[in-house]
């Protein structure tokens, strides 16, 4: 998925268009990224916990490039609110109020 880094400008109408409410597709796609952020914080932990080390030495943690490119693609990827924002748009959340009943 292509995501746009820079921030852009959104028509507020698309936005409120699947809730009628803009305030409640805002706390939908709040509650989305915060899934994203939770989801790739634990992704990056994991990878980043195979290069931990119990040496204290302080050359050693600076050298290791690999866990630095790791950090780095995590830096250079979409915001979790961005790609939130982006599934939202795309009708690929799913959502519904707490009090609803769901007829099967």
């Amino acid at each position: 998925m292509a995501i746009n880094p820079s921030i852009i400008t959104r028509d507020l109408d698309k936005i409120s268009e699947p809730t009628g409410n803009v305030y409640e597709s805002i706390h939908i796609i709040g509650q989305r990224a915060k899934q994203i952020s939770s989801s790739m914080k634990e992704e990056l932990n994991n990878k980043l916990s195979e290069f931990a080390s119990t040496v204290d030495n302080l050359e050693e943690v600076f050298e290791n490039k690999e866990q630095i490119e790791i950090s780095k693609f995590y830096e250079r990827m979409p915001k979790p609110s961005t790609l939130a924002m982006e599934e939202f748009l795309e009708g690929k959340l799913y959502f519904r109020h707490p009090d609803e009943t769901i007829e099967e």
